[in-house]
């Protein structure tokens, strides 16, 4: 297993924001944390990435603690937030190769530019500054720099959010050309159609528990299934 919870508490404030959960990502596997706000969705992910202590149970990255040994596991995962943070002054060529240099690599011109073709950005695009792109541009930006950093783990934070839908849907095809190169990819989301449509399984988190799973199963998970559980999930204003 690239990613695993095992029984996790977490507290922020005081107050216990994961209550127990457990499950797994392999690679050539995306998994999708579904859930409203508040669900413990960022929580976990910030758990896997180090930043947030269990008060029980325990995170795993590639079968290792992640708190035995930090600085590894965030070697192993690239991590897109929300809303990715790039230099605004400098094309996505640019942006990428100087991210890369930051973590001690390197990357020729030809192989950037390969890893934008995988993730549909147009050689137009890619020569303008970033401060002029869409944010599902910047995404394709993102991910492209992911794949360059070469990590067994990919983890997205509502990767989707604010993209319209054309740019959703190549988002997804992107995600699931990444997991199908090997790669293991968690990405949280409230979004039920695009978590059905790009994940092999669907935790459905509530209040910090796992309330149920959904796997892949012939043609894909039964997206109706999951709307209605979703629903339940949802407590009316």
């Amino acid at each position: 297993m690239m990613l695993q919870a095992d029984s996790l508490h977490v507290a922020r404030s005081g107050k216990e924001v994961l209550s127990g959960i457990s499950f797994s990502v392999d690679a050539y596997e995306v998994y999708a944390l579904l859930g409203g706000n508040g669900a413990g969705k960022s929580t976990t992910l910030l758990s896997f990435l180090g930043f947030l202590s269990p008060t029980a149970g325990s995170v795993l990255v590639k079968h290792t603690d992640v708190y035995s040994d930090i600085a590894a596991a965030r070697k192993a995962i690239a991590y897109l937030p929300e809303s990715a943070s790039l230099y605004e002054h400098l094309t996505a060529q640019e942006n990428i190769a100087y991210f890369l240099q930051l973590a001690g690599m390197s990357a020729s011109s030809p192989a950037i530019d390969a890893a934008l073709d995988r993730v549909a950005l147009s050689p137009n695009a890619r020569r303008r500054k970033v401060g002029g792109y869409s944010k599902g541009m910047r995404q394709k930006t993102a991910i492209a720099l992911a794949m360059l950093r070469d990590t067994d783990i990919l983890l997205l934070d509502e990767p989707t959010s604010g993209l319209d839908p054309n740019a959703i849907d190549e988002f997804h095809q992107t995600i699931r050309s990444v997991a199908d190169s090997g790669k293991a990819v968690l990405m949280v989301t409230h979004d039920v159609y695009g978590a059905c449509h790009a994940a092999d399984k669907i935790g459905m988190l509530q209040g910090g528990k796992l309330k149920g799973e959904f796997a892949a199963e012939g043609h894909g998970i039964d997206i109706e299934a999951v709307r209605k559980a979703f629903s339940a999930t949802v407590v009316p204003s």
